[in-house]
Parts: C-alpha cells; structure tokens; sequence
C-alpha cells in the first residue's frame, strides 16, 4: 500500500512530462489528479489505524541502495505516526491543488507540464517524510527543492518568475549546505545514517565532545545546529526567508501546496523526526526557540503593511512556521506537529480562497482595489471567512471549543509559557504579540477585500484589461502580477463584463475551484477539535515516533488562567483595531503613515533584509565575479590562453607567407643556407671529438 501511495504521484509525473502536449491537457490532469486522490485514499487508510490505535510502525524495503565500506543502506519506507500525519496532509492538499488548478490553470497552454511539477513535487515530499534513513530524507529534500524550482519559475517568460525561481534556488542551498554537514557529522559519530539507529543511540551522546573548528564542543549541539541550519532555508526561518514571499510569482495553486503541505513543513518535520537529538542538545534547541520566536515576530510585523493578497498569506505562513519550530525549541514536539496539521487546512484554505478573489478580479492581486466583494463572491468569502477565523485562533478558552487554530496555536503559546525558561517565556510574549498582528493583518486582508466600498468600479487597471479583452504585462501597474507573462493573449471571461456605466462584475469560480474550499473550510473548522486530544495528550498516538514530554503536557493544562485568555484577547483587539481602521474610520491609516513614516516603510521594506543582503552578499559577488572574468578569464587565461596561441599561429602564418615568395631563386638560397648550415654543424660536431 504505501509504495503505491509514494509512487503513484512520480508515475503520473512521468505520464504527464514526458507526454506533454502530445497527450493533451485533459489526460495529463485525470492521470495526476487520479493518481493523487489513490495516495490520498491510501493515506488516510494508513492514517485512522494509527488514530485509533490499531497500528504499529514497520519499514516497507523498496530495493538496495548503497553498499560503500562502513556505509550501507537501503531504499526503504519508514511508517510510523509521524509519517502518517504528514502523508495526510501532504496528499490531502496535493489532491484539492491538483483538483482546483483545473479551474485556475484552465486556460493555460503548458498544462500538461504544469501538473506535471505538481506530482513530481508531491513525490518528492512523500520521499523525504518516509525515509529511513538520513540519506534518503536528503534525497527528497533535494528533490523538493528542485520542484519548487520548476514551479515558481513557470512562468519563465516573466522576468520576475525567473528571478524568484533563482533566489529560491540559492538561498536554500545555503541551508542544504548546513543540513548535508550535519548529515556528514552524524554518519561520523553514530557511523550509521539510519534514522532509527541513531535516535536509539542520541541519548547515550549527552554531554560527548567532539573537535570541531579546533574547538572541543558538545557533540550534539553541534550536529543539531548544523541540521536546524537546513531546516532555517527549507522553512523560510529568520535570516533565510528572503526567498518565501519571491516565491508568489509562482501561480497560486502553487503557493498553496509550498505553503501549506510540503517545503515550508520540511524543516519542522525534520526537527520532531530527530527529537531525541535536540532533546540531547539544550544549545541546539535553545537557538531553535530563538529563531522561531524572532521568525514569528518580525513576519507577522511585515504582514501588517502588505497590499498584494497573497504576500499577505505568505508572511503569515512565515510566521506559524515560527510558532511550530518555537514549539520544537521548547520540547512541545507533538504541539509543532498539531499547528502543522490544522495550518495545513486553513492555510491551503487561505491561497485557495486567494486564488478564486483573484480570478474573481481579473487577476487582480492588490487589496487597494477590492472592496465589497462578500455579495459578488459569497461561497469564496464564506469560506476564507473560516479560514480567517482558523487562523486567528477564534475560540471560547472557558469551553475549549473553537476553530482548528485555537487548538493547536494555543497549545505552542501555552507550552512555552509552562517551560520555565527565560527563552521560553520570551517567545511566550513575543508570540502573543504576533498573534494580535495575525488577527490584525487578517482582518485587515478581510475588510479591504469583501468589505467597504466596491474599489474595482474606479480601477483602471481592471476595467483597462476588461474593456481590452486581455492582460497585458506591465511593470509598473501593480494588477496582472501573476497573470501577465504566461498568455499575453489571456481572453476575458464573458462574466467579467461592464453594465454600461462603467461597472465591473465580478463572478464565482467555477465548482471545480470551489469545492476544495468547502472541503478545506471543514478542516479549518474541524480539524482542531477531532484531532487535539490524540495530538497533544496521547503518548500512545504517537508511539515513540517523536519525543513526547509529558511532564510539560501536564505544566501546560496547568497554566494561569490569563494565559489561556490572553490568545484569545490579542485576537479581538487586532480584530477591533482592524474594523476601527478599515471599516470605522479609513483615513487612519494614512494618518498612522504620516505620523510613522519610518516605521512604516521600514516594515513595508520587510526590515530591508533583502537591500542588506545585497549590499553585503550581492554587489561583492558580481564585483568579484568582473574581477575573475576581466582579470583572470580576459586577462590571462584568454590572453595566454586561446588568444596567445591565436595570435602565435597567425605571427608564424605570416611569416611563412613572406618566406613564401614563389621565385626561384629565394627557395635556391634558402636551400644553399640551409646546407651551409648543416655543413657547418657536422664540421663542428667532428672538431669537438
């Protein structure tokens, strides 16, 4: 069962890529739809064994792998608890991706190659969760990154498309560059790569030392800082996350199924597989809080400033990413895991529900101009409505009833606040603090879009491409964003069309897109109350797939009652601040600018890491890049080089020529000197005997 679940999607892949357009659009989707819904079934088939305790962990072998001195191992499939819930959600998303970008994609001509990068990255992501062994999880962490690659550069005729598929590229390589040394120093001090081996004997290495930078240092701080390094640029942590909001410029299923499912979750996963290695390692696990908390913080403050609708979700995905490695920092595993789960629903809810605005809008993706949409597209904002209130952690403290985010966030915030710690309790604040700019920038994103006055009459960018019949590409106009690059010849849908006063109107998605949005709003809805009690206060749910702590799921039930309250009252004053600003009032926040300018364009400039990073990283690089071309490429390698021997050739070719005369008597005395001088040279020779 689960080598059909894993392989099916690269099987459909192949299908797909290699048919193409010789197949035609509709074949290559029914394969890779169809092959995802079967590893979906499967999934979930695996999944409610291990929820209802009726299953155990076992290893399925696919073949022999590597057998190279001490290193041996084999492609094998580890299912266990952990792999069961992120084979769930990994397909569950996937398949309601695959099965909304027939709308979405329905007018693109690269179909085919498109759904294509959608099976393969799914197949990549069932390789790293079921891994055996650390070599194998770097395979499909590899493989991953080369999807990714593929999809937010689709549409490579769009400068912009190309340039976030790069940035994406290199800056993960930098973390893949830690992780591959943590996986090389591990190999070393267990002189295995299987990951079961290694959990059984990291509890035995507390307090080892090893040399490392002619240092002696704790072995396992070290191995674990170099592995979370990997995770930091898989899941967009402080630092490495330049590359996570760049990546919008893929199209929107896309976004869904990085940000919800599979890259951006890689990091976290890894962590809760190597739990017992970071429980070892109070350094390691230290650092992990703090980036997490940090990642948390300053996300969710860039979130706040934001105009185009899907970077608005994608810093908020940044920032829960923060929340879930906090959570790992603090030994709440199985609560990182939990926020993992529910995000999954009503962050894929979130682009989803994006994605149909903006086809609602003529790919419209600004904020500014939207505005009373709940009446022209009531089945999209209903749903992005729970998804809004998943998010935010809407919930009764007192009742212990709520929306899927009040779980799980609530039990982060909580488990760091029952740590004790002072790290823990200073991730403690500064998560309360994102989550009131969660509900902040949430409600902010749900009255620009579905409230106050219909902005999309006024818009010329709208009405520019509705009257014209298509999209065209501009630079400087903030509509068109993804749209434009990849069908400069996009035909208006008939439904977008003016009533004689210049009105635009706005339609529904089709059901195709519409029915993943109802099934991810039940998730979002849900997910939270089914699921919390096996997640977070059931050892045997997990059976030892992760390090369960629970002293610390005792210390977190037993907390103050205002830290239960205080989630749940940052939430509505975010909420409150939101409706005063865009809802009461709508000249505050042109006031706050005026007022706050820095600080406004300092987080609208998302802390200028990326102005720094290019001053530091950048401009070096391609300064030292012309030195090493001019310099060394031009200057000596060309010159004595290709280009020496070029002009040697061409000095001797023209000495030759003039040698070379056609007379007579030049080739006589050329002959008569020549044997003049080979006389003299054998009279030479027999005088020097």
């Amino acid at each position: 069962m689960i080598q059909i679940l894993v392989f099916a999607p690269l099987l459909a892949a192949i299908v797909a890529g290699l048919g193409n357009r010789s197949i035609g659009s509709f074949p290559a989707k029914v394969i890779t739809t169809g092959a995802l819904f079967l590893s979906c079934a499967l999934a979930w088939m695996i999944f409610v064994p291990f929820m209802t305790g009726g299953a155990s962990a076992y290893v399925a072998p696919v073949l022999k792998w590597v057998q190279s001195g001490d290193m041996s191992f084999d492609w094998a499939l580890r299912v266990d608890t952990l792999t069961a819930v992120m084979l769930v959600v990994i397909t569950s998303v996937s398949a309601l991706v695959h099965l909304y970008s027939w709308g979405y994609m329905d007018e693109d001509p690269d179909q085919p190659r498109f759904f294509a990068y959608l099976s393969l990255f799914t197949f990549a992501m069932l390789m790293l969760v079921t891994a055996d062994n650390l070599v194998q999880m770097f395979f499909g962490w590899e493989g991953v990154g080369l999807a990714s690659y593929l999809l937010i550069g689709f549409w490579f005729k769009k400068p912009s498309a190309n340039a976030a598929a790069i940035k994406a590229f290199v800056v993960n390589r930098v973390g893949d560059l830690g992780f591959m040394l943590g996986i090389f120093g591990t190999f070393l001090v267990f002189n295995t790569t299987s990951i079961s081996e290694i959990l059984a004997a990291a509890p035995g290495m507390q307090g080892s030392t090893i040399s490392f930078l002619g240092m002696r240092l704790y072995t396992m701080d070290i191995l674990c800082l170099l592995l979370f390094v990997g995770a930091m640029g898989k899941s967009a942590q402080l630092g490495l996350h330049t590359w996570l909001p760049d990546a919008m410029e893929g199209p929107t299923p896309v976004s869904a199924l990085i940000h919800a499912a599979t890259m951006v979750t890689a990091g976290v996963f890894m962590v809760c597989r190597l739990s017992p290695m970071f429980e070892v390692a109070p350094v390691a696990s230290g650092f992990v809080i703090a980036i997490g908390a940090l990642t948390c913080f300053f996300a969710a403050t860039v979130g706040t400033t934001q105009t185009d609708i899907k970077r608005v979700i994608a810093y908020s995905t940044c920032s829960q990413l923060g929340y879930m490695f906090f959570a790992a920092g603090v030994g709440a595993y199985n609560a990182a895991m939990f926020h993992l789960f529910t995000h999954a629903f009503f962050k894929a809810l979130l682009f989803l529900g994006a994605g149909s605005v903006i086809h609602a809008m003529h790919h419209e993706q600004d904020m500014r101009y939207y505005g009373g949409l709940r009446k022209q597209i009531p089945i999209t904002f209903w749903a992005m409505m729970a998804g809004t209130l998943a998010i935010t952690g809407v919930g009764l403290w007192f009742a212990h009833v709520g929306f899927a985010g009040f779980y799980s966030k609530d039990a982060i915030l909580e488990s760091a606040f029952a740590r004790g710690t002072e790290l823990s309790q200073v991730a403690f604040f500064l998560g309360i603090f994102a989550a009131l700019l969660t509900s902040f920038y949430s409600w902010r994103l749900m009255f620009l879009t579905f409230w106050g006055k219909p902005r999309w009459i006024e818009s010329e960018h709208i009405q520019h491409a509705v009257h014209h019949g298509h999209d065209e590409p501009d630079e400087h106009n903030p509509a068109h964003q993804e749209n434009a690059g990849h069908d400069p010849h996009h035909p208006a849908d008939p439904a977008h069309a003016h009533d004689g006063t210049g009105g635009y109107h706005p339609h529904e998605s089709p059901a195709v897109m519409l029915l993943p949005l109802i099934v991810l709003s039940i998730g979002a809805v849900f997910a939270g109350a089914v699921f919390s009690h096996a997640f977070l206060d059931s050892a045997e749910f997990w059976g030892g797939s992760l390090y369960y702590n629970e002293h610390l799921v005792h210390a977190m039930h037993a907390v103050p009652a205002w830290v239960k309250i205080a989630p749940g009252l940052v939430m509505l004053i975010g909420l409150a601040i939101a409706w005063n600003n865009y809802i009461r009032d709508t000249s505050a926040p042109a006031r706050f600018v005026g007022q706050f300018g820095f600080l406004y364009r300092f987080l609208k400039n998302k802390w200028y890491f990326d102005e720094l990073y290019h001053t530091i990283f950048v401009k070096p690089a391609f300064w030292l890049g012309r030195k090493f071309w001019t310099i060394g490429d031009i200057g000596i390698i060309d010159r004595f080089g290709p280009n020496g021997a070029a002009s040697l050739v061409a000095a001797s070719s023209r000495f030759a020529s003039k040698v070379q005369t056609g007379y007579l008597y030049s080739y006589a005395l050329i002959m008569l000197l020549g044997l003049v001088a080979a006389v003299s040279w054998v009279i030479a020779t027999m005088a020097g005997q």
